[in-house]
């Protein structure tokens, strides 16, 4: 059986603007109705990745580009100076033996040459198709096109194995997603507001002759909510992915970590909104993930006196046991953190401390790793 990592948030997010459409308004959603505050599931995974940078050696890390002859030449010509003149045409060859098609940047007709869409690499991969491509170059021979598929199939970063690769020029290059992630929407209905601003200007405000008025104006848009947030990871995927049960176990570790206390950094200036999620569940399952966005598909109701957290929190609990109860739908262990204590927690699972989430989670799973591995 697999083994599937489900993460269930509740988080709070002040007025802010995280996640924007094409008009600069924060991204919505309907959902049981009504409208609520969304922020796209691409989002957040960004912010993930980028939390990985403080948990993870670069090494681990994928670099996720177009200018991929760029990235490839200059590892080449640093690696093989007497090479550094023909590095690009080099690291063209490489892409051109793996079918990735390569044109020059728009608007710059003599520029190194790019990929069509954004192409995913690992550090160890970059190296090796480097050391391919001198090595060739070197012995004047052509590069043998399976021996460059196989270097982009081994050695993934733990981003790539986590939120796969998709190369539309050669479907055989594609990496499936060991992870999940969902677009988190708010527990409520929830509309967007208006914050009309002006800026002084410092000179003319010295000035006595000059009016009083503003130096600019303008409005920015937010919204402020309690977020349900969604992600489920297949371990087994993972380890198939990173090649390593221990390089799997590692890379949970660090996702749980990102996941959960990263933050999209639109606006952060303007609203210094970074808060951490006021709940934590983390579920292991070997049935299939689970999702509990159900459990708000009746928005939690306004309440003057009362805020959206608490009753965001027993609203999953409840829906999480009538998921078990009627399709016998029940994780192997839960391990939950909370801000705050209630029945509704105590109900969701096994209470520990932030710092010992990871941990206990790699506790839980590694057994069952270790018997597919006998098996």
């Amino acid at each position: 059986m697999s083994t599937y990592v489900d993460i269930h948030i509740i988080q709070n997010l002040p007025p802010s603007c995280v996640n924007r459409d094409d008009s600069g308004s924060p991204k919505s959603a309907v959902y049981g109705g009504v409208r609520r505050l969304r922020v796209s599931s691409q989002s957040w995974k960004r912010a993930t990745r980028l939390y990985f940078n403080d948990l993870l050696d670069a090494e681990d890390i994928g670099v996720r580009t177009k200018r991929v002859v760029e990235v490839l030449a200059s590892t080449i010509a640093k690696d093989a100076p007497e090479l550094a003149e023909n590095a690009a045409g080099l690291s063209e060859g490489v892409f051109k033996a793996a079918r990735i098609k390569l044109s020059p940047p728009r608007g710059k007709k003599d520029g190194t040459q790019e990929s069509g869409y954004l192409l995913f690499l690992s550090t160890s991969q970059i190296a090796r198709l480097a050391e391919l491509a001198i090595s060739s170059a070197r012995d004047g021979e052509a590069l043998d096109a399976k021996t460059v598929k196989k270097i982009f199939k081994e050695a993934h970063a733990v981003d790539i194995a986590l939120f796969g690769r998709m190369v539309a020029d050669d479907t055989d290059l594609n990496i499936d997603a060991a992870c999940q992630v969902a677009h988190a929407i708010s527990t409520h209905a929830a509309e967007n507001e208006y914050d009309f601003f002006t800026a002084v200007d410092d000179e003319k405000n010295r000035s006595e002759e000059e009016d009083a008025g503003a130096g600019m104006m303008g409005t920015v848009e937010f919204s402020s909510a309690t977020m349900y947030r969604y992600a489920t990871v297949n371990l087994d995927m993972l380890v198939e992915n990173l090649g390593d049960g221990n390089a799997a176990l590692r890379a949970l570790e660090v996702f749980i970590k990102g996941f959960c206390l990263s933050m999209p950094t639109g606006k952060q200036n303007t609203f210094a909104n970074r808060t951490l999620p006021e709940t934590v569940v983390i579920s292991v399952r070997d049935d299939q993930p689970v999702s509990l966005v159900g459990a708000f598909e009746e928005p939690v109701p306004e309440a003057s006196s009362r805020g959206y957290i608490d009753r965001s929190v027993s609203g999953l609990a409840q829906y999480a046991e009538t998921i078990e109860k009627n399709y016998g739908l029940r994780p192997l262990d839960s391990f939950v953190v909370a801000l705050k204590d209630s029945d509704a927690v105590s109900s969701l699972g096994e209470r520990v401390s932030f710092a010992d989430l990871p941990g206990r989670v790699r506790q839980a799973v590694a057994p069952r790793m270790n018997r597919e591995e006998r098996g």
